[in-house]
């Protein structure tokens, strides 16, 4: 007997289409046009940290998926580290502020500067760019986001350098972990799962389900030197890869996924 097509890819793909997109448009709008505004008069920042994390719990809602978040007790263990995630979706961002309380700055591709709203916003919010076809640049980026963390400052750092083109982990660059023993502060590794199956990199629809991101114990760096940034790197990638929840992918069995 011919088995029926399945009628949920059709529906998410609509359901895209004509509610979800629209309204991440207006979202993002509405309150990309708030935190410029409010960033004219708000120097510290704070309160453009507490608009975008509005506007990120408002897309996850959105989205049509539930968030689970376990280990946030390794969030508040120091005042100042580098977080590190896996990167497996452009809805990366708005989960990772729906969930971090405190503000932080981003080290982040050069490009996302150059889109409207998200541009802008990066730029009047004091995040980092980072040119990575640019040795001398990359470098100098680097030793602003020393500086920062000296002066108080979290981090937050995708180590792949970009999303993942199939839901596993790709090499990890070693910024995340320079920056760590650079600043002598803890390097902390998180991993996000079910977000590359919201919205993989091959497609513009949302496919709803359960989202998790799961934060690791903080790696401490106190007494260690440049010499040990690699392996600082192989132990953070190792951290992630433990915090991977498995489950099953579409087509494929037992896929160890972030």
């Amino acid at each position: 007997m011919r088995q029926r097509p399945n009628p949920l890819p059709r529906l998410y793909r609509w359901q895209t289409n004509l509610i979800q997109t629209p309204l991440f448009a207006l979202i993002t709008a509405a309150f990309g046009s708030l935190s410029l505004l409010v960033s004219i008069m708000d120097k510290k920042g704070n309160a453009q940290h507490r608009i975008a994390r509005i506007w990120a719990r408002a897309l996850v809602w959105v989205s049509g998926s539930r968030l689970t978040v376990t280990g946030a007790e390794n969030l508040g263990k120091h005042p100042v580290a580098v977080y590190a995630c896996n990167h497996t979706s452009y809805m990366d961002i708005p989960v990772i502020f729906a969930v971090l309380p405190f503000q932080f700055r981003i080290l982040a591709r050069k490009q996302l500067w150059s889109i409207p709203f998200i541009g802008w916003y990066l730029n009047r919010s004091g995040q980092m760019p980072i040119d990575t076809a640019n040795p001398h640049a990359t470098l100098s980026s680097l030793g602003a986001g020393a500086r920062a963390l000296r002066s108080g400052m979290p981090l937050f750092v995708f180590p792949e350098g970009g999303r993942t083109s199939d839901g596993e982990l790709r090499p990890f660059l070693s910024g995340a972990a320079y920056l760590a023993i650079r600043a002598q502060v803890p390097l902390v590794p998180l991993a996000l799962g079910g977000v590359y199956e919201l919205l993989p990199i091959h497609t513009h629809h949302f496919y709803p389900g359960e989202l998790t991101l799961k934060i690791g114990e903080p790696i401490e760096t106190v007494g260690m030197t440049m010499r040990q940034t690699d392996e600082l790197t192989a132990r953070l990638r190792e951290a992630i890869e433990r915090l991977c929840q498995f489950a099953p992918a579409a087509g494929r069995e037992g896929v160890e996924r972030c």
